[in-house]
């Protein structure tokens, strides 16, 4: 299937609105890996998409632009290739539309039927600020030694110790590699969860073992939501990670038991 990605690739720029761009991956292909059922899924989420770079042309050919937001149900069948929405979302660019919403209406329907679902599209995205968390805690300053970069390495995982606490864990350092170029993908990682006190040193040897992983950031999320879940049995748990962007994009999975709330549509200042 990689041989067909754009990504990776030398492409032409679009010249025409043609949702034929669009490239959609099977899910059932990293979690098969990972050992998640599609009829049994363990969590809820979306993946969040951020738009900074979205033009298009009115009915007099004057060009508009905008950013907007793209919500893809975790449930859905397929997600959806960075680099082919950049080069969707660039077809955009020399195409007249009637009105925004004709446009916006227009990004939801191709998305939905790329992603096999219905994906919520707005315009604007959030600025870069976050309010402050009374439960949350960086793990980053953490005086430890570490020499595993990948694979990923669940064994580090544990509970520190039976006490149940409502915390939310972040981290700056999670690092991935895209599967088809090999190029750094960053993100900041919040891990929010009701039960066991889980050891936070393991909790960072197990995300820094990603640095030299490839995998596509959506089952980067899963992977790390579901071996959470196995190892330190919380009684609820919501992972979330913000990538920074790349080619106007950034894209924000989340996964959660269904008794989380759903993070605020925030960005983080690398964002």
């Amino acid at each position: 299937m990689a041989h067909d990605i754009p990504l990776g690739r030398e492409v032409a720029y679009p010249q025409h609105y043609d949702p034929g761009l669009l490239f959609p991956i099977s899910r059932r292909l990293g979690r098969d890996e990972i050992g998640i059922a599609d009829e049994a899924l363990p969590f809820i989420g979306h993946d969040r998409w951020y738009a900074y770079e979205l033009s298009w042309l009115d009915t007099r050919g004057k060009p508009q632009a905008a950013t907007a937001t793209f919500a893809v149900p975790a449930d859905s069948p397929e997600l959806i290739e960075s680099k082919s929405l950049k080069l969707y979302l660039n077809s955009l660019n020399a195409s007249r539309f009637d009105d925004a919403e004709t446009v916006r209406a227009t990004i939801a329907a191709d998305l939905s039927v790329a992603a096999g679902a219905e994906v919520a599209v707005a315009f604007g995205v959030p600025v870069a600020t976050r309010a402050a968390d009374e439960h949350e805690a960086s793990i980053d300053d953490l005086s430890i030694d570490i020499d595993d970069y990948g694979p990923p390495n669940a064994s580090y995982l544990s509970i520190a110790d039976d006490k149940t606490v409502d915390e939310c864990l972040r981290s700056d350092l999670l690092k991935s590699n895209c599967p088809v170029t090999g190029q750094p993908d960053w993100a900041t990682l919040r891990l929010r969860y009701r039960g066991p006190r889980i050891d936070r040193a393991g909790l960072l040897r197990y995300l820094v073992s990603f640095r030299d992983h490839a995998e596509f950031h959506e089952q980067c999320v899963e992977r790390i939501f579901v071996e959470v879940l196995r190892r330190c049995g919380p009684h609820a748990l919501s992972v979330e990670a913000r990538y920074t962007r790349r080619g106007g994009l950034d894209i924000n999975p989340w996964r959660a038991t269904p008794d989380m709330p759903m993070p605020a549509p925030e960005r983080e200042i690398r964002q």
